[in-house]
């Protein structure tokens, strides 16, 4: 499907925490035709989440930030998410274990990749890799809260698997990645196949 797509020229609109790019291609058209497109893309590179269970208890460990696009959108300006976190030259697993451990003071075990998603795929860049872990008293490592340098004073929130559901429709976590994650946990998909 890429011989489609011819790009004719890239100009940068902004080069700070990540690069916005504008873009001109033309777009080859089932009909034959062409059309000059333009498009916006926004690249601050590659990112890893990870959701923490607890299946005895069947609770989960998500965090509470601020977010300043969801305020700037009319929305409450702190969500709950999963952990996660831009890979900064690490493998998804490395970072999504790294950002546990950061996030919510827990050492994750029996760590699954869920899959990769495109979150915003018609301007943003970013594909982020999934993964679920397990947690329970003897993970725990420090109080978590985030890195005081990136900017991040995050709350550790633990909560029913089935009240975080309930909150995924209600409104109470609106956060693509997380609603993912909680969803393939409901679904009963988790499966070890691994020790960490």
């Amino acid at each position: 499907m890429d011989e489609k797509v011819t790009v004719i020229g890239t100009e940068i609109l902004s080069d700070d925490w990540g690069t916005l790019t504008r873009v001109a291609l033309d777009y080859r058209r089932d009909d034959g035709t062409v059309q000059r497109l333009s498009r916006e893309n926004y690249d601050h590179g590659n990112a890893a989440a990870m959701v923490l269970f607890n299946p005895a208890k069947r609770t989960v460990l998500l965090v509470r930030q601020f977010r300043y696009p969801a305020m700037a959108n009319g929305d409450a300006a702190f969500l709950l998410e999963v952990c996660a976190g831009l890979l900064d030259g690490d493998d998804p697993e490395t970072c999504a274990r790294r950002e546990a451990l950061e996030e919510t003071g827990h050492e994750p075990r029996e760590v699954v990749h869920v899959g990769d998603v495109y979150m915003s795929p018609g301007s943003v860049q970013e594909k982020v890799s999934l993964f679920a872990g397990h947690y329970d008293e003897s993970t725990y490592r420090h109080v978590g809260g985030g890195l005081l340098e990136e900017g991040e004073e995050l709350e550790v929130v633990e909560m029913g698997l089935d009240d975080a559901i309930v909150a995924c429709r209600d409104g109470g976590i609106v956060d693509g990645k997380t609603v993912i994650l909680l969803q393939h946990l409901r679904l009963g998909e988790m499966t070890i196949d691994r020790k960490a």
